[in-house]
């Protein structure tokens, strides 16, 4: 598997160097050369997959020969042990993706890409230093899935006061091979510290540096793996197939371009957004225009330079006449986003997180816009237990936590206050 930067400036590289450099030196992203479509004979054993027997097929369709079949399938089943089933509400059904340890959909890719590294290193006597910029949901799923995987250190940065509670503990409480940076600034802050220290020439001679952002691709493929999940459950899949993603660094999005590209008969992109509309606006007027993003309830979406625009881009040539038809985009304001969560609560009896929220409005928007019969799924993203701050006074009644996040709600937090500057971050990093 042959990966080229969307700056098509630094050297092509093999999966394995993709995955562990993270991000190339010309500061632009990974992309394969192909994404080929998935035999037929793929979709007529979809029925009866596994989840993971799905997933190892296309593990070995995407990755080639850079991977032997057996090490495909011990990384995949050592990843996945939860589900992703859909909820059917109607006109409506919810793609649920929060069944996993950290109760977000990103442990589906970060649990993946801490085994899929740990393979590349288990014969490497290097320490890479994994360095995540969160909003929220990235840094716990990140945690979880890179836990004590020997040769690896990680380094999560986030927005002071700008992540919930329950997310902040789910990384900040673990130690061993975790550190937590408490910066004072925006995600985009906490993003553009990450990306200087990668584009830093004295940092990349001391150190191994790599990301699991959604900047990676290793971060990419898994997450195509439940669309096709999604699409195996669906009863008649005859009927047109939209799929509503709440974005904000819109890997997400962009994994679902990748399994369009496999062959998923997908008819519709949504992309749902928050106040942080820059995407919307691009699909709506040609011009991209980037800005300081604002907080939000739904924080996790909370980007005003998503990273993987650069990808979407590069995926279309640059194009806005082309990606206009395949994808389209609503945003919504908080006010917006809290009606929802009532509303579907009291006429559904089902609860959404403020992100699958705004996913659920965007949905209904287009659905109001394209009559007729249809598969309309909406990616929820985490368990509304997650935001109960948010979420409790709008519907009157208290979330049953699991178990699993009260033995973390317990512990005490650890994390190392660090400001938006770049050179205290450098020296950090290189006195650490």
């Amino acid at each position: 598997m042959q990966l080229y930067s969307t700056k098509r400036v630094s050297p092509d590289v093999d999966l394995k160097e993709a995955v562990l450099k993270g991000l190339p030196s010309d500061n632009g992203l990974y992309m394969p050369y192909e994404m080929f479509h998935l035999p037929p004979s793929f979709f007529e054993a979809l029925p009866q997959m596994s989840f993971n027997e799905m997933a190892i097929e296309i593990t070995k369709h995407i990755v080639g020969d850079d991977i032997a079949d057996s090490d495909i399938e011990l990384i995949i089943n050592s990843a996945y042990n939860f589900d992703a089933p859909i909820v059917d509400l109607g006109d409506i059904k919810i793609l649920e993706l929060f069944q996993g340890p950290t109760l977000a959909f990103k442990d589906f890719g970060a649990r993946f890409m801490g085994r899929l590294m740990g393979y590349f290193l288990k014969d490497s006597k290097d320490v890479v230093n994994i360095l995540v910029a969160t909003s929220g949901d990235t840094g716990s799923a990140v945690a979880h899935g890179f836990l004590n995987v020997e040769g690896i250190q990680v380094t999560i940065l986030y927005p002071k006061g700008k992540v919930s509670d329950i997310q902040e503990k789910q990384f900040t409480t673990l130690g061993a091979n975790i550190t937590a940076l408490e910066v004072d600034g925006t995600f985009d802050d906490c993003q553009r510290l990450v990306k200087s220290a990668f584009l830093d020439s004295e940092l990349n001679q001391k150190l191994v540096l790599s990301s699991a952002n959604s900047i990676n691709i290793a971060r990419l493929i898994p997450q195509s793996f439940y669309y096709f999940w999604a699409y195996k459950q669906l009863k008649n899949k005859s009927l047109p197939l939209y799929f509503s993603i709440p974005s904000g660094n819109f890997g997400n999005l962009t994994a679902c371009l990748f399994a369009q590209a496999m062959g998923l008969p997908i008819s519709k992109i949504i992309a749902a957004t928050n106040a942080n509309n820059i995407v919307p606006e691009y699909l709506a007027s040609g011009l991209f225009q980037p800005r300081t993003s604002v907080s939000t309830i739904s924080n996790a979406m909370d980007v005003g330079n998503p990273s993987n625009f650069a990808r979407i881009m590069d995926i279309y040539s640059n194009d806005w006449e082309v990606i206009k038809d395949d994808i389209i985009g609503y945003s919504f304001d908080d006010n917006q986003t809290a009606q929802c969560i009532q509303d579907v609560y009291k006429e559904k009896g089902y609860l959404l997180c403020p992100h699958t929220a705004v996913g659920y409005l965007a949905m209904e928007e287009f659905l109001k816009e394209n009559n007729g019969a249809a598969n309309a799924v909406v990616l929820s993203t985490a368990h509304p237990v997650k935001f109960g701050e948010v979420v409790e006074p709008l519907i009157g009644e208290k979330i049953e936590i699991p178990q699993r996040l009260k033995d973390m709600l317990g512990s005490d937090k650890k994390s190392i206050p660090m400001s938006s500057d770049f050179n205290q971050f450098k020296e950090w990093l290189l006195n650490k």
